[in-house]
């Protein structure tokens, strides 16, 4: 089996990116499978606050994580917040999330944060149980606020 590349993508992985969004979307909603959005895409990887690190197996975009870098207001230092973790169907269990979380392990490293917090959603179940084979339970609730327009 071929090596796992990773680093930090650019605007430049937009076409790549944009099915493994569109099937992360799919995964998590349900129903028929979005069609990928390189525009969307291309929001992501030009956000100014959300990074994201790929994973490449041959040279093909396999797997992805979008991860924040904010302030610990109980350290006075930074910390890091994974809030998406992706990887294809086809790649999985076959250490692509352990690459990830390696790469941003050396990021969290490079940037001198305390810790990261990983987001996960309750469905699918195995977003969970990916969560606590690599790391532990935190001691924080995650709860959304409704945006509604007025």
């Amino acid at each position: 089996m071929s090596e796992i590349e990773t680093q930090l993508l650019t605007i430049d992985d937009a076409h790549e990116l944009a099915p493994l969004v569109a099937a992360c979307v799919q995964e998590r909603k349900r129903g028929a499978p979005g069609r990928p959005d390189q525009f969307y895409a291309e929001r992501l990887l030009s956000d100014r606050t959300a990074e994201i690190i790929g994973a490449r197996r041959d040279g093909n975009l396999i797997g992805f994580a979008l991860f924040f870098d904010l302030p610990d207001p109980m350290t006075g230092r930074r910390t890091g917040q994974l809030n998406e973790m992706f990887v294809a169907q086809a790649a999985r269990e076959n250490g692509v999330e352990q690459s990830l979380i390696e790469a941003l392990t050396a990021e969290a490293i490079h940037r001198d944060w305390c810790d990261i917090h990983w987001v996960t959603p309750d469905k699918p179940p195995v977003a969970n149980s990916l969560a606590e084979r690599f790391g532990r339970p935190a001691g924080w609730s995650v709860f959304s606020v409704p945006i509604v327009s007025r």
